[in-house]
């Protein structure tokens, strides 16, 4: 067959045109293109893109290029669009894991009523709520604890000849300001002054000191706690102290309260009472004795501590430092200890409670902070952090169980004193200020290391027994609960 008929041929079986749809009734126009662009137009109009894709590929199927006719090139698919031009949504972002930079508090604070990833500020503000004491209970519980603490001071001044002059002076977070939940909890330092003394350290931390008598040619009320090298022996004095408080209790002399004495605890300074009242409130209280050190000058190892010159100032930290400090008869591990001769339940521990509560009561860059229209939010991060530290202790006694209050007030301290304008610590920025305290704590426990806002060279960390291991475990479990919404606190 020569090419011509073969030509003819393949004429003769291509169709010449498209059946119409049955039931139709009517004829194709020629102009297919044309139809074809408006069957195609008004499937863009309506429906989704999948329905489009259908419409416009069923058109293309349907109406063939004319006759004696090149078909024009098909075009190209739109970017993310499917095979049969329909538009593809887009892909969804795999999740990723966040990176130490993504968990970490970002630089600049979140606007008001925001807080760190997604967690909203009203938690914090919330939990702060449920933290306040109320005002007729903490004036009850005052009330018991100032007849308490003035009748046992009298007991003392008329038993004991070397409490003759001794002063109460009044510590801890309810004259902080800072106290959380309940009125349960007070402390009350008793002190005799000293004067003529020679303070040397016990240990190489810079927190415990033996403490000697200097000559002085009139006898001192302690001469009788004195060793052979004018040492005084602290266990004897705590023993003599707790015997008289004892003494007191036994007496029938609170008609209010029923008033009973903890079993002590070993290396404890303090005398601990637990004060019911007729409405069955318990009051712990803790009566502390201590020395009260007038020096020229806070013990070498205070050098580098106190960092505060730009924070409060150099004429407060002066004012301060001219203070008389006090030391409390306590004592690290066994008491049985020796060192340069003087045995560990003998030494005593350096004490900054009388400063810090100074700090806390006037804690401002600015001499006016949170007095005259601008409040700061440097107490509500500590009651938080404190409350944390409690939470922790309740769920996860095992990692936490060493953890105290303390810690809490030392990392605001350090915190403090690293930012130190007040603009920093606004009210209204309570959420971003308080994962930044928390991220500091956290770092401290990632390096084990906590320094004595006083005395860095005492790592409060290692000092209350936390090994590497528990506080890694403790950081973990800060990230958690700063990344996650505090859920400890719902």
């Amino acid at each position: 067959m020569s090419g011509k008929d073969r030509a003819k041929k393949a004429a003769r079986e291509s169709p010449s045109k498209t059946p119409e749809p049955k039931g139709s009734g009517s004829t194709r126009r020629k102009s297919h293109g044309k139809d074809e662009e408006q069957r195609e137009g008004s499937a863009k109009a309506a429906g989704p893109a999948e329905e489009r894709g259908r419409v416009v590929g069923k058109a293309r199927r349907a109406a063939p290029p004319p006759r004696n006719t090149h078909s024009p090139a098909p075009a190209k698919p739109p970017p993310n669009s499917g095979a049969n031009g329909a538009a593809r949504p887009r892909p969804r972002p795999r999740p990723t894991a966040r990176s130490a930079e993504a968990k970490d508090v970002p630089k600049n604070p979140p606007k008001k009523g925001v807080s760190f990833d997604n967690n909203p500020a009203s938690i914090l503000q919330d939990t702060l709520e449920k933290l306040k004491i109320k005002q007729n209970e903490r004036i009850e519980a005052t009330k018991c604890v100032n007849e308490i603490q003035r009748e046992i001071g009298k007991h003392l001044k008329e038993r004991l000849e070397w409490c003759k002059d001794i002063q109460m002076l009044k510590t801890g977070s309810h004259v902080e300001n800072v106290k959380i939940c309940e009125s349960d909890e007070f402390d009350v330092m008793f002190v005799v002054s000293v004067e003529r003394v020679d303070i040397q350290p016990f240990g190489e931390d810079g927190a415990f000191y033996s403490v000697a008598m200097k000559r002085n040619p009139n006898r001192h009320p302690l001469d009788s706690f004195l060793n052979e090298d004018k040492t005084i022996r602290a266990s004897d004095m705590l023993q003599e102290f707790r015997k008289t408080v004892k003494e007191w209790v036994g007496r029938p002399n609170c008609k209010n309260y029923v008033v009973t004495v903890e079993a002590k605890k070993p290396g404890c300074p303090a005398v601990t009472l637990q004060v019911k009242g007729k409405d069955g409130r318990i009051i712990s209280l803790d009566f502390v004795l201590g020395l009260e050190v007038h020096s020229s000058s806070w013990p070498p190892f205070t050098k580098d501590g106190f960092k505060v010159d730009n924070w409060l100032g150099i004429k407060v930290k002066t004012d301060l430092k001219r203070k008389p400090y006090y030391l409390v008869p306590k004592y690290e591990g066994r008491g049985k200890k020796e060192y340069d001769g003087v045995i560990a339940k003998d030494a005593w521990r350096i004490s900054f409670s009388h400063v810090e509560k100074n700090i806390l009561k006037n804690h401002g860059h600015s001499k006016t902070c949170c007095e005259s229209g601008f409040s700061c939010c440097r107490k509500q991060c500590l009651k938080l952090l404190k409350f944390l530290v409690r939470k922790l202790k309740e769920k996860y006694p095992k990692e936490a169980g060493k953890l105290c209050s303390y810690h809490a007030k030392t990392t605001l301290l350090h915190g403090c004193a690293a930012r130190v304008d007040d603009s920093m610590w606004a009210v209204d920025q309570l959420s971003y200020c308080f994962q930044q305290v928390l991220a500091d704590f956290e770092e401290h426990l990632r390096k084990q290391n906590l320094p004595n806002f006083f005395i860095p060279s005492h790592n409060l960390l290692k000092s209350a027994g936390l090994d590497k291991k528990s506080c890694d475990a403790l950081a973990d479990l800060i990230e958690h609960q700063r990344n996650n919404g505090f859920p400890l606190f719902r």
